[in-house]
């Protein structure tokens, strides 16, 4: 066991006037089984670079142990996947890797494929039977259920859970309650530490948002009255200085001194009611935003938007799916299960009306207006305001919608291809919530979202219940949304 200890730690990007961190410390053990969770651009990657000595900073982190990330970059994927393993980590032993692909349920003939024909969630596994084959390394992982389906990611957080000595950055609540003992959350003002799981951090995170709201009401009642305290005094103070001036005896200097001394009294209520007020406003700043999202819906003329019967996709023998079935009725929100490879994007395509090698029949009603969200982000290019103008949605409600998923308002001036991966996918789906539509298809819409965000838009769709079929595999995301699941085996 032993210690990273950060002390004073700033750092802002180069062009920024906003720093990441200012001046924060704390200490993490290297035996723990950390999972790292804050809202999309606090700095939770940065935070992981730092560690890895990739940027400047100031202030200091030391630590006696070395540092491994997840993922890798593979530079020749078109090699076995034993050669991009070697390339890696020149000095694995092959013993090692091997159990830990036997613990991931990864078959050894896997090494002698060509890398680029595994699967992304076999890719993952690879990536993390490498990293856990190292020894006397503090790990750092950076969301490695992106590609992983539900069934994948429970047994990697199995797997994890027997683990310990790293840092794990996932938005997925299930997952990581199956994996971490400790919680390290990037906040709005600070940055905390609890032992426990994510639900036990999000509990204890709730009831202190909570305390700190009843105190922000004590305090808006305190405010006010010192404000009439403090109104009153200045006009006692007022009317006193007033008989200074008229007809007839008076003491004029006893006036002046009654005088001042109230108008001080008053002044120094002032004072204290602005020091009561910055006090209690560090504790409030702190509270996350969660603020109720609005979706507007667009009517359809039947009961009825798509049906699939007996559909059959295949590209080559085997067929992806076989003899799918089922329709969309209006206020269905349909799960589509399956795991990787059983044709779920398939079917989506299908529905999007592209072309996919089907047999069987597929019939949508006339008119049906789609809006799709897709897993891939990365062709977002341009401005916010010129993607509203190109999807037909009023850009004022566009950009609202995105600040109430915490997408800070000089994010939105950048290029849509300088966001993080969290603020794109958070841009597609504002898109798809402010377009007009009587079905939405959103595949993979929680990959690399918040789990606040997760929160507001699990909230949307049970308050307004559009039309919906999605692919997700967030446990928790699937279990409160979905009225439908549909299964492909």
């Amino acid at each position: 066991m032993s210690i990273i200890q950060v002390k004073n730690l700033t750092f802002g990007y180069d062009g920024s006037h906003e720093t990441i961190f200012d001046n924060v410390s704390f200490q993490l053990n290297t035996n723990w089984k950390l999972g790292f969770t804050g809202r999309n651009g606090r700095g939770k990657t940065t935070f992981l670079r730092l560690l890895l000595g990739q940027l400047e900073y100031r202030g200091s982190i030391t630590a006696s142990t070395a540092f491994s990330y997840f993922p890798y970059q593979v530079e020749d994927p078109s090699c076995l996947a034993v050669e991009v393993v070697e390339r890696i980590h020149p000095e694995y032993e092959y013993w090692r890797l091997t159990r830990e692909m036997n613990a991931l349920e990864l078959p050894e003939e896997l090494l002698y494929q060509s890398y680029e024909t595994l699967s992304g969630g076999e890719k993952t596994k690879l990536q993390l039977a490498v990293l856990f084959s190292k020894e006397n390394n503090f790990l750092l992982i950076d969301e490695p259920t992106n590609h992983l389906d539900m069934a994948g990611r429970e047994k990697l957080s199995r797997y994890l859970n027997g683990k310990k000595g790293f840092i794990l950055v996932s938005h997925d609540r299930a997952f990581l309650d199956g994996c971490v003992d400790h919680i390290l959350s990037i906040n709005k003002t600070n940055i905390d530490i609890q032992r426990g799981s994510f639900s036990s951090w999000y509990e204890n995170k709730r009831r202190q948002d909570d305390f700190e709201r009843a105190e922000n009401e004590k305090l808006r009642k305190e405010v006010s009255r010192l404000q009439q305290t403090a109104r009153e005094k200045a006009e006692w103070s007022d009317r006193v200085e007033a008989t200074k001036i008229g007809f007839g005896p008076c003491d004029r200097g006893y006036i002046g001194h009654k005088s001042a001394k109230m108008m001080a009294r008053a002044k120094a209520i002032e004072k204290r009611q602005q020091a009561a007020v910055e006090e209690k406003s560090k504790l409030l700043k702190n509270i996350e935003r969660c603020d109720q999202l609005k979706m507007f819906q667009t009517p359809f003329h039947l009961r009825q938007l798509a049906r699939l019967k007996d559909v059959t996709i295949s590209y080559q023998d085997p067929p992806v799916c076989e003899a799918v079935s089922f329709t969309i009725e209006q206020g269905d929100r349909i799960a589509l299960e399956g795991p990787n490879g059983s044709g779920k994007s398939s079917l989506i395509r299908l529905l999007l009306n592209e072309p996919v090698p089907y047999t069987g029949e597929l019939w949508l009603g006339k008119g049906l207006q789609i809006s799709y969200v897709p897993q891939d982000t990365s062709g977002l290019r341009g401005k916010l305001s010129d993607l509203a103008r190109e999807s037909g949605i009023e850009e004022s409600l566009f950009l609202a919608l995105l600040s109430k998923l915490d997408v800070p308002k000089n994010q939105m001036d950048k290029d849509l291809s300088d966001l993080s991966a969290g603020q794109k996918k958070k841009v597609l789906l504002a898109r798809s919530i402010c377009e007009p539509a009587h079905l939405h298809i959103w595949d993979e819409p929680m990959n690399y979202i918040d789990v606040i965000s997760r929160m507001q838009l699990e909230q949307l769709l049970l308050e307004y219940k559009p039309t919906i079929l999605f692919v997700e595999h967030d446990k928790m995301f699937c279990e409160h949304v979905a009225t439908k699941v549909i299964s492909l085996k």
